[in-house]
């Protein structure tokens, strides 16, 4: 479904992703993981149009390497970003509607009922200034806005980042129930053993560069794991 071939990123004279390729089939979970600074975001960010990169990406066989950011969500990549990035000043339901921006009314507001189905609590808050969520709330917005655009892939950044273990638990669960309603997902964690655990195939990153890969439980306990990412 999503396919990236030699991304290279660069910032002025530095080499953040030094050509990296990798597949997401459709239907899989795929992890990616790695140390802080070893090119994960990056990767994560050329995947889906916010910054300049070499190599090319593809969508179900569709170079969409010279596409904008918005132009790829309409092809059907859904993007929770690192850190939530939601909109503060507006409220949960204008959040949500952003996500749903390409699609006609009815859908969005089927979109609405279905988050709110999901996330009861933001219900309860869909006319408050996002600002006013606490950071597990916040978590919940950025994921529910993601799916808003009915994604055929979910790239997901960092989901459990800032969050207390009770609250990384439910976002696990909440990924786990929508893959196993047949979401394909592609997810950078830092919290490796956790993605571990629940993805199908995992790519491990060191400086740029894959340096492992293969099925996530084999990724999980091969010593190359642990050596790349803990040193």
């Amino acid at each position: 479904m999503l396919e990236i071939k030699n991304v290279e990123v660069r910032y002025g004279q530095a080499l953040a992703v030094a050509g990296a390729s990798l597949r997401v089939a459709p239907g899989a979970w795929v992890a990616l993981v790695g140390a802080n600074g070893a090119g994960k975001t990056s990767l994560v960010r050329a995947i889906v149009g916010l910054i300049p990169h070499g190599g090319r990406t593809l969508m179900d066989g569709k170079d969409i390497t010279a596409l904008p950011p918005w132009e790829r969500h309409r092809c059907g990549i859904g993007y929770v970003p690192e850190g939530r990035q939601i909109f503060p000043q507006m409220t949960v339901e204008e959040n949500l509607r952003v996500g749903g921006i390409t699609r006609a009314e009815p859908e969005v507001r089927h979109g609405l009922e279905v988050a709110f189905e999901i996330y009861p609590r933001l219900a309860e808050r869909r006319s408050q200034s996002a600002a006013t969520l606490s950071g597990g709330e916040q978590q919940m917005l950025a994921l529910a806005r993601a799916l808003m655009t009915r994604p055929k892939v979910l790239v997901v950044d960092e989901i459990s980042w800032g969050l207390m273990p009770l609250l990384v638990a439910q976002v696990f669960e909440r990924l786990t129930a929508l893959h196993r309603d047949g979401l394909t997902i592609l997810q950078v964690e830092q919290n490796a053993r956790e993605v571990l655990c629940r993805a199908q195939y995992a790519y491990v990153m060191a400086a740029g560069r894959f340096v492992l890969e293969g099925p996530a439980a084999e990724v999980a306990r091969d010593p190359r794991f642990l050596k790349s990412y803990v040193g």
